[in-house]
C-alpha cells in the first residue's frame, strides 16, 4: 500500500493529509489561535462538586471549566494490584474524594466541543514514539494490533529487563527510586507502567530503553514543574501537530512525508534525528509551485467532506447527518440498478458503502454514537458479508471503535472514540440564517405568519394603517400570489396594509409596524 503524509504549514494553521494509494484518508487541522488541548496537563482547582452526577468541574485556566467524572479519578480507591477498580469505584462517592478549592493535577482527554468544556482525567499518561508512560499504574500493556505472541512477550521482557537493570543501580526507597542510566547520564525516577504502542513492533531493545529513559525524565520534569505552579496553570503541553504526526502516524509503511515549509522541515529533521532516525530519509521538503494539498486533489476532497451527500462509484450514495447527539448515515442505491436482480443491487451497494463509510469516519473525524442505515437485505449471508467488510475497513482506523450486530431494521450502531472536534466543526460554523437547522421557512410559511401577526396586532393596538417590512421573496409572494388574501385581510381589519423590502433581512425575518 502506497501511503504518504502531506503537511501544509502557514502562519495561521497547519494541515496534515494522510493519503493512501492516491486517496485522502485522514485530515488534521490545527490553528494557531485555537490549538488542540488533548494531552495537556494542568494543575487545576476544583470549583464545584456535583454529587448527583458523581463529577466535578475543575478550573484549569481555560475559557470554560473542565469536567471530571469519578470514573476518571485515580484516587477513587483504585487497586491496580488486585483488579478491584470497578468494585471500589461503585463504592466511592465524589464528595468523599474531592472538595471545592482542592488542588488537583488533571490531563485533557477530550477537547472542548460546542458549549462543553474539556473532559479531564487524573489518569495521567505521557506518550512517546514507542510507549505510553502511565505513572500511577505499575503494569505493562501491549497494543492489540501487535498480534504475534512471541513479539508481544519480547516487548514485555524488554521493559521488565530495563526495570530490573536500573533497580540494580537504584538508591532510595521502594516508592521513588532514583537511578542513574548509562544511556542518558541523567537521574530519573523509576515508577509507573507502560503501554507498548503498535509502532514498537520489531523495534530493537535499545530504542525501547531510550524511550523509557526519555519518558521517566519527562515525567520527572513535569512533576517538578507542577510543584512550582500555582493553580490554575499548565504544567505540560503536548507537541504541536507536525511533531505529533511524526510521533503517532509515521510508521514503517509510510513512503514519504512531504512538507512545504522550509523552517518546519528543518525542525522536523532535528526531531527525527533524535527520535526516529530510521525514517529520516523519508522526510522531504516540497518546494513545488503547485500547492502541496492540490496533490492527489486533497483540497477538492476536503470540500467534498463538508457535503451531506457522498457519491459512490456504483451510482449509489450516502447521506451523512451530524448532530450533537449522534451521526446518522443513510445508504441509498441512487441510480445503481444492477445487472441481475434487486437483491444483487442492494448487496453490492451495501458492500461499497461499508468501505466508503469507514473512510468517511476517518476523514471527517466523526465520533460518539454513529447509526448506519444499510439497505434491507433478504439474504442473511449478505448481511454478514457487509458487516465483515465494514469491520475489515474499520480496522485501519486509529481511533477505538465498537460495533453492534446488524438489526432486523438493517441498522448498525458504532461508537467511535472522540477526542477532538470533527472536521466540519473545525472548518464550519452554524448558518446564521437557519441557525444550524439546514433549512429555512418557505416564503409561503412566512407570508401566512405575517397575516396572523397582523390580526394579533390590530386586536391589541389602535392603528390607522400597517407597514410590513420583509425580505424581497416574501414581499413578492404577498403582492403577487397572495394579493387576493391581502385585499381580503385589509377589508376584514378595516385598515390599509403596505409592504416594504428590506434587503438585509433573511427570508424568515419580518416586522409589522403600526402607523
Amino acid at each position: 500500500m502506497n501511503e504518504e503524509i502531506l503537511i501544509n504549514v502557514t502562519p495561521q494553521e497547519t494541515r496534515v493529509a494522510v493519503v493512501e494509494n492516491g486517496v485522502l484518508q485522514e485530515m488534521y487541522v490545527e490553528r494557531t489561535l485555537k490549538r488542540g488541548l488533548v494531552g495537556n496537563i494542568y494543575k487545576g482547582r476544583v470549583c464545584r462538586v456535583l454529587p448527583g452526577m458523581q463529577a466535578a468541574f475543575v478550573d484549569t485556566g481555560l475559557e470554560r471549566t473542565g469536567f471530571l467524572h469519578i470514573a476518571d479519578i485515580v484516587d477513587a480507591g483504585e487497586d491496580a494490584g488486585n483488579n478491584q477498580t470497578t468494585q471500589v469505584l461503585h463504592e466511592a462517592s465524589i464528595e468523599t474524594i474531592l472538595t471545592e478549592g482542592q488542588e488537583i493535577m488533571v490531563q485533557v482527554v477530550k477537547d472542548p466541543i460546542g458549549t462543553k468544556g474539556a473532559r479531564l482525567t487524573t489518569r495521567i499518561s505521557l506518550p512517546s514514539r514507542y510507549l505510553v508512560f502511565i505513572p500511577d499504574r505499575p503494569s505493562i500493556g501491549i497494543s492489540q494490533r501487535i498480534e504475534d505472541e512471541k513479539e508481544r512477550e519480547r516487548l514485555r521482557q524488554t521493559i521488565l529487563q530495563y526495570q530490573t537493570d536500573i533497580r540494580q543501580l537504584a538508591v532510595g526507597d521502594d516508592e521513588s527510586i532514583v537511578v542513574h542510566t548509562a544511556q542518558t547520564g541523567a537521574e530519573i525516577l523509576s515508577k509507573g507502567g507502560f503501554i507498548v504502542r503498535t509502532a514498537a513492533e520489531g523495534v530493537a531493545d535499545e530504542a525501547i530503553h531510550k524511550d523509557i529513559a526519555f519518558l521517566h525524565k519527562l515525567w520527572d520534569s513535569t512533576t517538578i514543574r507542577a510543584q512550582n505552579t500555582l493553580p490554575p496553570g499548565v504544567v505540560y503541553e503536548d507537541l504541536p501537530l507536525v511533531m505529533r504526526v511524526m510521533r503517532d502516524l509515521v510508521h514503517a509503511e509510510i513512503e514519504k512525508v512531504k512538507i512545504d515549509s522550509k523552517e518546519t522541515y528543518q525542525r522536523l529533521i532535528e526531531f527525527a534525528k533524535n527520535f526516529i532516525p530510521e525514517l529520516l530519509d523519508r522526510i522531504e521538503y516540497y518546494p513545488g509551485e503547485r500547492p502541496i494539498l492540490d496533490l492527489y486533489s486533497v483540497e477538492d476532497e476536503i470540500q467534498k467532506s463538508l457535503n451531506r451527500k457522498v457519491q459512490l462509484k456504483s451510482g449509489g450514495h450516502l447521506i451523512i447527518d451530524q448532530t450533537e447527539a449522534m451521526t446518522t448515515i443513510d445508504v441509498n442505491t441512487g441510480g445503481f440498478v444492477g445487472h441481475r436482480n434487486l437483491e444483487e443491487t442492494i448487496y453490492k451497494t451495501n458492500l461499497e458503502a461499508a468501505q466508503a463509510i469507514a473512510r468517511q469516519l476517518r476523514l471527517r473525524n466523526l465520533g460518539g454514537i454513529i447509526i448506519i442505515d444499510f439497505i434491507d437485505m433478504q439474504d442473511p449471508e449478505h448481511g454478514r458479508q457487509v458487516l465483515r467488510n465494514l469491520e475489515k475497513h474499520l480496522g485501519q482506523d486509529n481511533s477505538k471503535i465498537t460495533m453492534s450486530e446488524l438489526t432486523s431494521l438493517g441498522l448498525v450502531q458504532l461508537t467511535r472514540k472522540r477526542t477532538r472536534e470533527s472536521l466540519e466543526h473545525i472548518l464550519c460554523e452554524p448558518c446564521p440564517t437557519c441557525s444550524g437547522r439546514g433549512t429555512i421557512k418557505s416564503k409561503e410559511t412566512v407570508c401566512y405568519e405575517i397575516f396572523r401577526e397582523i390580526l394579533r396586532e390590530v386586536r391589541q393596538f389602535e392603528a390607522k394603517k400597517l407597514l410590513v417590512v420583509a425580505s424581497q421573496p416574501v414581499v413578492d409572494m404577498c403582492l403577487d400570489d397572495e394579493s387576493t388574501s391581502v385585499a381580503e385581510l385589509e377589508e376584514f381589519i378595516g385598515r390599509p396594509i403596505s409592504f416594504q423590502v428590506e434587503t438585509l433581512y433573511t427570508q424568515e425575518q419580518y416586522d409589522v409596524v403600526l402607523l
